[in-house]
């Protein structure tokens, strides 16, 4: 947690985005970033898995959308400092290939109500669930 506290100070990715100011990670349940401007967020292991930057993420193809399912009780095991510009976040689902940017952060955060929305309004539209899948 210290080298990810040490990157912070170094970093500013982009113009566009403020800097980060904080970083906390809150395992297993959320992440909560602030930043210069005075936002701060609260970010669910759950939200942040299925927004997950990396390719593979267990993703089902829908009806030609890209939808992961059954997350809601995902939790965050870790977060890995990557470079100075961001995290690897290992999820205990054993998702661990997606590297958050800080402007990332940023963006999720930003529009956190909007993507939440549309994800359960894709899950809905295809008869999918947030919930695990019962085991038989």
């Amino acid at each position: 947690m210290l080298a990810i506290q040490k990157a912070i100070r170094r970093i500013h990715t982009s113009v566009d985005a403020p800097r980060l100011t904080r970083f906390t990670l809150q395992a297993p349940k959320n992440v909560e970033v602030e930043y210069t401007n005075g936002s701060k967020f609260h970010l669910s292991a759950e939200f942040l898995r299925i927004h997950s930057p990396a390719v593979d993420g267990k993703v089902r193809s829908v009806g030609g959308e890209k939808v992961i399912v059954g997350r809601c009780h995902v939790g965050i095991m870790s977060a890995e400092p990557v470079g100075n510009y961001g995290v690897r976040i290992v999820f205990d689902d054993l998702h661990k290939t997606g590297i958050y940017t800080w402007d990332y952060f940023y963006h999720l955060g930003s529009n956190k109500f909007t993507l939440m929305r549309n994800y359960i309004k894709t899950l809905k539209k295809y008869g999918l669930s947030r919930d695990p899948a019962r085991r038989k």
